[in-house]
């Protein structure tokens, strides 16, 4: 097996060289080291990133600007030349021991193998309870257990990873929109428990700035997967609650209301639009059934 770790780096100088010896380190282990290569995307750093990646003997590709932690990552898949590709995080946050056991799996016949963050693992509280309501409703979607749909550590048949790169963010929702893309197309996904340090340096992540977007991978979720999971229980409320108003307006007035008519016409256009964007969703996929 041929093996490309990518990872993506902006200002990360503290940390990244350390990481890739210690890659260099436990891979050596593993296999010979002519069939690894190790890819560093410098996303418009501003400090030495670069230049101590390629001292500890990686391949840097440079953006000439920083164009998001998606972009790195899409460009990494493109210059890797394995057929098997691990992406990490060069804060040190993830431990290449991991990376032996996230093959193993992934050469049980899975597509797609996912370090999946344990408790313990350094995470705010807020990020912590963001991450396990996206569990949650990713699982639901699914109807696979997801157990961790936002972590940056995971393992992927390059081909298939390729496959979705369009659809992929330019932003740090990359990990959400890959798996749910690997769920639709019918690919295998599994989980390998892994512990999370805590990064070296400070994260480029502004929970203040940052917050509206990450809600906004809740909606991402289901338009990804089944955008009829999202929108029928939202028809079936609105029309749930016109049905409600309407029995009672009857009932004290003898009259049916210009708000009833309003839920009603609302719940219909919901419910339409659900199936519209289900036609679409299904039209991204089709080429790569």
């Amino acid at each position: 097996m041929h093996l490309s770790i990518v990872l993506p780096a902006k200002n990360e100088a503290a940390a990244i060289g350390t990481t890739i010896e210690k890659i260099h380190a436990k891979l050596s282990q593993m296999q010979r080291m002519d069939e690894i290569e190790v890819i560093v995307v410098n996303d418009g750093s501003t400090d030495d990133t670069a230049a101590v990646a390629e001292a500890a003997g990686a391949r840097v590709v440079q953006h000439p600007y920083s164009k998001g932690n998606g972009a790195a990552i899409k460009t990494g898949a493109r210059a890797a030349s394995s057929d098997v590709i691990v992406f990490m995080d060069a804060d040190g946050q993830h431990d290449p021991a991991d990376i032996e056991r996230l093959l193993a799996k992934l050469a049980e016949g899975h597509d797609l193998v996912v370090g999946a963050r344990q408790k313990g693992s350094q995470a705010s509280i807020g990020r912590s309870f963001a991450n396990g309501l996206y569990n949650r409703l990713a699982s639901w979607m699914t109807g696979h257990k997801v157990e961790d749909l936002t972590s940056g550590f995971r393992a992927v048949r390059a081909d298939k990873f390729r496959e979705f790169l369009y659809l992929l963010p330019n932003g740090f929702s990359y990990p959400t929109t890959s798996t749910m893309a690997f769920f639709r197309a019918g690919y295998s996904v599994a989980y390998v428990p892994i512990h999370a340090a805590r990064r070296i340096g400070k994260s480029h992540i502004n929970l203040l700035r940052d917050g509206t977007r990450f809600l906004l991978i809740i909606f991402k979720i289901g338009t990804l997967f089944s955008p009829l999971k999202i929108f029928a229980p939202v028809a079936l409320g609105m029309f749930g609650l016109a049905s409600a108003w309407y029995g009672w307006t009857w009932w004290h007035q003898g009259r049916f209301t210009n708000m009833s008519a309003l839920l009603y016409t609302g719940s219909v256009m919901v419910f339409l639009m659900g199936l519209i964007s289900e036609q679409i969703t299904a039209l991204m996929y089709r080429g790569h059934e």
